[in-house]
Formats: structure tokens, sequence, C-alpha cells
């Protein structure tokens, strides 16, 4: 399907890969697949919100000026004003191929195109760990793109979010939903005398060593590291929850395309609240 992009996203993963600044033991993989001396994928961009342009004969679940949003894969290639993806990628490959799903009605292109990348990841996160309602989370970067979905998420799952931020952020967590906030430039969160039933770092900036004393007997610590892979009724799920107004993005700045340096280097200041978007159109 050709799909006319109306809006993207300045993406933190993005930045990693443009700049290689990426975790330890990544760099040598990451160079393997991204190109050696030169990008094999020079487009970057993860995530996508716009219109079908045209569809191939084959094509059966979508039709043309159909307002989708979409996770573009490890292919990339969001940052332009058109793009190729499958209508239903093979099981198991929506990570390489990309994943669309018709746009939620009540959502914007700019809102819409904030979603995939950190809505599947912090979903996939909390599908492994098995949340449920009654539990208790601490989620570090809990204002970030993903942190923002993450509040929200383990609300939809009835459980009770401690949100880790800094001091001007604490009243978006709040409003997000957070139970309790705790202001890291003020306290270290490490050193809580509550204990958790799941621990995510949103942000992969603390490890399991670190926060073992906050993990009751059994408790599950998590990062962006090895998740499930995702699949169709995944973005679907988002697309409903959102709908449903149980879900909502939040976007600090927009930029136009030909401000996307800026925006880059907005993000890699690594203060951002929520999402940047850039608008295509």
């Amino acid at each position: 399907m050709l799909i006319k992009v109306h809006a993207t996203t300045a993406h933190i993963g993005d930045t990693r890969i443009r700049s290689f600044n990426v975790p330890r033991g990544a760099w040598l993989p990451m160079r393997l697949y991204l190109g050696i001396r030169k990008p094999k994928r020079p487009i970057l961009g993860m995530e996508l919100a716009g219109d079908i342009e045209s569809v191939g004969k084959d094509v059966k679940l979508f039709k043309k000026d159909d307002q989708v949003f979409a996770f573009a894969g490890f292919g990339f290639g969001a940052y332009a004003e058109y793009i190729c993806l499958p209508e239903k990628p093979e099981e198991g490959t929506a990570e390489k191929k990309g994943l669309v799903a018709i746009k939620p009605a009540n959502l914007s292109y700019e809102q819409a195109a904030t979603v995939p990348a950190g809505g599947l990841t912090v979903l996939r996160n909390f599908q492994k760990a098995n949340l449920k309602s009654g539990q208790k989370i601490l989620i570090n970067g809990a204002s970030g793109s993903l942190g923002t979905y993450a509040v929200q998420l383990a609300k939809y799952y009835g459980v009770e979010v401690t949100g880790v931020c800094s001091t001007i952020n604490l009243e978006l967590v709040k409003s997000l939903g957070a139970d309790k906030v705790i202001d890291y430039t003020k306290e270290d969160f490490t050193k809580s005398d509550e204990t958790y039933d799941v621990v995510y770092d949103a942000v992969m900036k603390t490890s399991r060593s670190r926060c073992k004393d906050l993990l009751k007997e059994n408790g599950i610590f998590l990062n962006n590291n090895g998740l499930a892979k995702i699949e169709a009724e995944d973005l679907t799920f988002l697309k409903e929850i959102i709908e449903e107004e149980k879900l909502k993005p939040v976007i600090d700045k927009t930029y136009t395309m030909e401000q996307i340096i800026e925006a880059h280097r907005y993000v890699e200041k690594g203060h951002k609240k929520g999402n940047v978007v850039i608008s295509v159109i």
C-alpha cells in the first residue's frame, strides 16, 4: 500500500540510530544491520499517520483514502512524503515489515503518529509482565514518550502507579492518572521503602541490580529489551482504547519537516514531555 504521510515523530530511537548512541553491546549488531560505511537505510522514521494513496490488487483490508496510522518497522522510512507498507505482514515480521491500522477517529494525524512505536513497546512490555489489576508498578521516566503511555496503560489495567520524573513534570504525570509521583531531582527512587510487583525503566537509565530492593518477591524488572514480537491485533487494541478515551497522546512540540534537525536536537536533550511530532503536510 502506498501511504501519503501527514505526520511522523522525532523519536529517541531515531536519534540513537542516526548517531549510533546506543546501549553498550548493541553498537556492532546495529552497525551490521544499518550499515558499516554508509547507511543501508538512509531514511529514518519509525511511526506515522496519513492517507492511503493506492493499494495493490490483492489488498482487501484497506482502500484508497483510508486514514491510517502505522509502525514503519525497522526498515524505517517515515521521514518522507510517501511510504510503502504491507497490508498485513506475515506472522512474526511486523518489526521489520511494518504494521498498519485505521487511525483512531478521535485523533488528529499528528496525535496518531505518536502512538505506534511508544504504545506498542509499552503494551508488549506489560503483556510480558502479565500486568494485572491490584498490582503496583513504578515507572521510571513517566513523563517521556513511553512513560506517558505506560502510566495510562497501567491504570487501564487497574494497577497502582508510582511515576518517577523531574519537578517540572510532576503535575503532568499526576494528570495522566499516577497515584504517586517521585521527583528524581530531590530523592533517589531506588532507595524507597515501597516495594512493587513491577519496575519499568522506560528510559533505559537504571538496572535490575539497582532496583532489586524495590521488587517484591517474584517481582519483575522491565526495560525495552527482549520484547515479544508485535502483531496486528496489538495496534488495533491501542486504537480501540484510544477511541474509548482510555489512552491519549501527549505532545510536547511540533516541527515541520524542514525543522527536523532542530527537532532531533531537542529530543537529544532528554527533557521532552511525551512526544515530538514532525508535520509532513
